[in-house]
């Protein structure tokens, strides 16, 4: 293992909830393989359309991934934070990168270069189904997060969204209170909603005492009256408690 990944660094990537459940052999074979990298705020750690170069990992900081017109309108997708590993679609198909990855202040990530994985991936196949749960995860959030935005009213979008921001990061406290450092821009942007209905919706939350608004953060006071708003259903809480440290993170059968 590289010597500059610290006993903490490896607690923390251990937290995500795959990365913490791949075999010691691949985990290893990553870490061997990674090179670290820093960005500074407002940096671009690729742009959509470049050539697929690798697997990544947050150690430190938020990445904003998004896609902008040519008028210059911005559409959030997420806000990736530590210690989650991401870049695994290209190296399935190998097509160009499909959106913006700008850096939300300073972050730290590691890099496993892409033939340098393809490489390992052609002695040990195996592993590639490792990678495919990594996609999967990515996939059922991709597929709750459009049902939301074709079905959902504004203010159960919004709580629904709050809910996997703050429940499927693995730094999230396991009880109590907890922080999401988005703005009510950002998370407008996510949802496709104005900053007025995004104002009026955090407020309404936050006379009832489900979360306090603060400067370029959301801090959510109590969670389960958030799931309660957010109607969050038993199958959906199967699927974030999978997402947690300890979980069952992908190995049992789980049905579609």
């Amino acid at each position: 293992m590289r010597e500059w990944i610290s006993p903490g660094a490896l607690a923390l990537l251990r937290a995500d909830p795959w990365f913490g459940s791949v075999p010691k052999d691949f985990e290893q074979a990553l870490l061997d393989l990674a090179t670290p990298r820093r960005l500074q705020h407002g940096e671009h750690l690729f742009f959509r359309g470049d050539a697929p170069d690798g697997l990544y990992a947050i150690l430190e900081g938020t990445l904003r991934v998004s896609g902008v017109t040519e008028a210059g309108k911005e559409a959030i997708l997420s806000l990736v934070d530590a210690p989650s590993w991401f870049g695994e679609i290209a190296l399935f198909d190998r097509l160009p990168r499909t959106h913006n990855a700008v850096a939300e202040g300073p972050v730290k990530l590691l890099h496993v270069p892409q033939q340098d994985l393809l490489t390992m991936l052609e002695r040990q196949p195996h592993y590639w189904r490792e990678l495919g749960v990594l996609m999967a995860l990515r996939l059922r959030l991709t597929f709750i997060g459009m049902e939301d935005l074709a079905l959902l009213p504004a203010e159960a979008r919004l709580a629904r969204r709050l809910v996997w921001l703050v429940e499927a990061s693995a730094l999230t406290p396991h009880e109590g209170p907890c922080v999401v450092p988005i703005s009510q821009t950002q998370l407008g942007l996510m949802l496709s909603l104005s900053r007025q209905t995004t104002n009026q919706v955090l407020q309404a939350l936050q006379d009832q005492g489900v979360l306090r608004v603060a400067y370029g953060r959301i801090e959510v006071l109590d969670r389960a009256r958030l799931m309660e708003v957010a109607g969050v259903s038993a199958t959906e809480k199967r699927i974030l408690g999978q997402l947690q440290p300890g979980g069952p993170k992908g190995r049992a059968p789980d049905p579609a």
